[in-house]
């Protein structure tokens, strides 16, 4: 049932994000659909079907609304990464109720906490990650968390409440999602474990160099 909900989010969202329109036309991400495939299905595993359920029901929603979500979440983004094009953008947006916001901003908060640490033990594998504060962004690089942030005002209120209660669950409970996450990653590249993939980065790097 899992694997079939993620499967249905897949679909919904890849025909979404291949049609997101981009000054210049299309970037070259929209057309590699087997990394889209692996980044966002090793996300959804590490929730729970409660959470994809509503998550699905909010793309539903949206086709019938005609609104892109991936859209949506690209043009948050530019609140920090371009500033003056998102005051022409801001007007067309969603806007996000204050107990939604709290929500979002206490996910992200853990969510900070636990890449800080993956990025201090594999340092190799996140060599070339985005940049983790808001604080470095700019108009060719966005960082984890504006982007979180932006994925985030997508979902709906209720989507927004009962993810942000996993995580905080999850954390009471000393469980990193941020680490599980990238562990379903590398294993879909064919590693064992995070250990193993950054070892193995290590390598490629100082060949190179």
């Amino acid at each position: 049932m899992k694997e079939h909900i993620i499967q249905e989010i897949l679909k919904k969202e890849w025909k979404m994000f291949s049609n997101v329109q981009n000054e210049g036309g299309k970037a070259s991400c929209q057309e590699d659909h087997g990394t889209f495939t692996i980044m966002r299905s090793s996300q959804f595993e590490s929730l729970p079907i409660y959470v994809l359920e509503s998550y699905f029901h909010d793309l539903a929603v949206a086709e019938r609304q005609n609104t892109n979500l991936m859209t949506e979440k690209y043009a948050r983004m530019m609140e920090f990464t371009d500033p003056i094009g998102y005051k022409a953008t801001k007007k067309f947006l969603r806007k996000i109720d204050v107990e939604s916001q709290k929500y979002v901003e206490e996910a992200i908060l853990i969510f900070l906490n636990w890449e800080k640490v993956l990025r201090l033990e594999f340092p190799y594998l996140f060599s070339n990650s985005r940049p983790l504060f808001s604080s470095e962004d700019s108009p060719s690089s966005t960082s984890f968390e504006t982007y979180q942030r932006a994925e985030l005002y997508t979902y709906s209120p209720n989507t927004i409440k009962l993810y942000s209660n996993f995580i905080k669950e999850s954390a009471k409970n000393n469980i990193n999602i941020s680490k599980q996450i990238q562990l379903n990653i590398v294993k879909k590249y064919g590693y064992n474990s995070l250990q193993e993939a950054n070892e193995a980065v290590k390598k490629r790097i100082k060949k190179s160099n």
